[in-house]
């Protein structure tokens, strides 16, 4: 009785600054259970119907080609819309793409993307992204007629995106989010580029970019079957850093924690916590080697992106015409799509995507400071939201892939860590929400004067 009087005591007299935070979001397992393997195939299989999705395909057929592929895609979209009382805002986004910007692209080109946001209620001009690839191909790039199914590559990933709406639509969101069907990803990266370009023109700040292309396979070419791990790429900092950049990452380090980099730890946070028997796999690269996805044209425009993937690549199902040689059968088709496993990586979209749009934003502007002193002291700007309840100061080895250390520090903005050395660790601050839900982790890139 002595301790609830107490505990009771406390409540009154501080309110939320004696709390700390809560250590899960109930809800997201209500969201993980709300994704649904059926839905997934069903949308994954009419993708495929379509024949071929290839960006130079026919685009006035009612059945066939990217065209009928991105007026359904609008539809599902628009349904979606209507069952929660008009909450997405569905619309085309399309871009030129002249003939001989890329090999690929033979003539005078429009890409047309297809998009969804769900504004948010607090901070509407902050976007969490999440997209999947409308087109596909065969072993020829410019072979728009033949049968191009692109089960795998990618309508595991468009359907993701299309379940993932039909999810979180019914929820409310401090920050908005983007379900984007990109095209021209075969053809040049077409459609993130100019979904890039036009987000930097409007003033989006996007957060983050999850960026999903080819989820549903679980048989790769080298014999393995997983159905338990995924891929998450990311690229370490900004692809052209300023001289001011080089020179703190060569002499204060951070080279692995840009902002990209933090987006993929906070992939694999959420998918340790909330997700049973899946394991993110961090890859400390920007994609497969010598290869390319559509997150690559936001990070080129200086937004955070990853790309989540699977484990195990199937080069027998990927640009490949359909055929049998030799006893093995190649091509990109339904039978090489485990839904169950797309429906598994689809929900940690979900989660991450709503953690992100319920969190504060990240604290702006980390300074920090400890030379030749037995501690180490982070400072930082405080974060405006409403949903804001504190700070939580991070800390790991040098050589540590993830965050191992952490401490809550409540609504101080300047907190120091005695007997913490700052030669032998990297650090960084999180923003935190009241329901649990925290930002990223934002890493020190200014010293603190000293005095």
């Amino acid at each position: 009785m002595k301790t609830l009087l107490i505990a009771l005591f406390l409540l009154i007299a501080y309110g939320t600054e004696a709390q700390t935070p809560l250590m899960e979001d109930a809800r997201m397992y209500d969201l993980i259970d709300a994704v649904s393997a059926d839905r997934i195939g069903a949308d994954v299989t009419r993708l495929a119907e379509f024949g071929t999705r290839h960006t130079l395909s026919d685009t006035l057929s009612e059945t066939r080609g990217i065209g009928a592929a991105r007026r359904w895609i609008k539809a599902e979209f628009d349904k979606i819309s209507a069952d929660c009382g008009g909450c997405l805002e569905v619309k085309y986004h399309r871009g030129l793409a002249k003939a001989g910007e890329s090999p690929r692209i033979p003539e005078d080109t429009w890409i047309v993307n297809v998009i969804a946001i769900k504004k948010g209620t607090v901070h509407p001009d902050r976007y969490v992204v999440m997209s999947g690839d409308i087109d596909s191909r065969i072993s020829d790039p410019l072979n728009a007629t033949d049968d191009s199914p692109g089960a795998n590559d990618n309508a595991s990933g468009m359907a993701g995106v299309i379940e993932a709406a039909r999810v979180l639509s019914q929820y409310e969101f401090g920050s908005s989010i983007v379900f984007a069907g990109l095209s021209g990803e075969e053809q040049g990266l077409f459609g993130g580029k100019f979904l890039a370009a036009d987000a930097q023109e409007w003033g989006w700040d996007i957060a983050a970019v999850l960026n999903n292309d080819m989820i549903g396979n679980i048989e790769g070419v080298d014999g393995v079957i997983d159905n338990s791990s995924f891929r998450v790429f990311s690229q370490p900092g900004p692809p052209k850093p300023t001289e001011q950049q080089q020179i703190w990452n060569r002499f204060y380090g951070g080279e692995v924690d840009g902002p990209s980099r933090q987006l993929a730890r906070y992939v694999d946070k959420m998918t340790q916590q909330y997700m049973t028997n899946l394991k993110a796999t961090m890859i400390y690269r920007l994609d497969r080697f010598g290869r390319g996805g559509h997150h690559r044209p936001f990070n080129d425009a200086g937004f955070p992106g990853v790309r989540i993937m699977e484990t195990h690549e199937n080069y027998n199902r990927q640009h490949q015409d359909i055929r049998e040689e030799d006893g093995i059968a190649y091509g990109d088709v339904l039978s090489g799509v485990d839904f169950d496993y797309a429906a598994k990586l689809t929900a940690v979209n979900v989660i991450c995507l709503a953690g992100l749009a319920w969190a504060p934003k990240p604290p702006p502007f980390v300074m920090i400071g400890g030379v030749v002193k037995p501690s180490t002291t982070l400072k930082w700007d405080p974060v405006d939201d409403p949903n804001l309840l504190g700070y939580r100061v991070y800390w790991r080895d040098t050589t540590a892939p993830q965050w191992q250390y952490s401490r809550w520090v409540g609504n101080d903005m300047q907190v120091t860590l005695e007997n913490i050395i700052i030669d032998n660790y990297l650090f960084g601050v999180s923003a935190v929400g009241k329901d649990g839900n925290e930002s990223v982790v934002v890493y020190p890139r200014t010293l603190m004067p000293r005095g």
